[in-house]
């Protein structure tokens, strides 16, 4: 059974274009420190599962009503009956859209080979060289991550790439080097980082002010021709 510890029956942003539930799966491989879902990475057996009749039986009632679905967590792609799930969401008639931060490569490529998801937004957390603290981990398999990119680029399945800028984390530098990794790409997404006291995995973090943000949203569209829009500005 899937581990899903959450849901939100309604949300016009999260899937673009269309109407969508979201649905959050539990754990993550990452420690990302400025996370705001720390209940589900850093004690994930606390957290109360969700049957998988209960998720079903919502989505039979929405049928005609919602577009879609979105799954996120923590890191959906941990979950070993992801696949199955997704098979009987698709069964229903919804779209789904999968939120990831690409570390598992062979089960996303498996997923989009299989054509399950309609939307992929991977989460690009910072250059590579930075990926590794970045991500909370002592060391990373950066390979995971590229391969990841290059797939998704190259697939045929609607996509964009994003990165939650935090002013501890993220440089002008850091920036270019996210655009050159990125070079092709046809939709990232610069996301304004929020502090939030209450769920957060370490404290210290806060955001970059809408100018800064302006400034690396030209270097990515001006110097690497990346289509590059602002999200959550305050």
């Amino acid at each position: 059974m899937i581990e899903i510890v959450g849901y939100q029956k309604l949300t016009l942003l999260d899937f673009p274009g269309y109407t969508a539930a979201t649905f959050f799966t539990n754990g993550c491989n990452f420690r990302c420190p400025y996370c705001h879902n720390s209940s589900l990475v850093i004690a994930p057996s606390n957290n109360e599962i969700i049957d998988e009749s209960e998720i079903l039986d919502f989505l039979k009632k929405r049928v005609g009503l919602l577009d879609g679905i979105c799954i996120t967590g923590g890191e959906p792609l941990l979950q070993k009956d992801l696949i199955p799930f997704i098979k009987k969401v698709k069964e229903l008639g919804y779209k789904v859209k999968l939120d990831t931060n690409g570390y598992l490569f062979s089960k996303l490529k498996e997923i989009i080979d299989l054509k399950l998801v309609d939307y992929i937004a991977m989460d690009i957390k910072n250059s590579l060289e930075k990926y590794h603290t970045t991500v909370g981990l002592n060391e990373i398999g950066i390979k995971n991550i590229t391969s990841s990119i290059e797939y998704i680029k190259n697939s045929d399945i609607d996509y964009e790439f994003r990165t939650t800028i935090v002013k501890e984390l993220h440089s002008h530098g850091d920036i270019r080097k996210i655009g050159e990794l990125l070079k092709g790409s046809k939709r990232y997404f610069l996301q304004q980082f929020k502090k939030n006291e209450f769920n957060i995995v370490k404290e210290g973090y806060s955001s970059r002010n809408k100018e800064i943000l302006e400034e690396f949203k030209r270097i990515v569209i001006d110097e690497y021709s990346i289509p590059c829009e602002l999200r959550g500005i305050d």
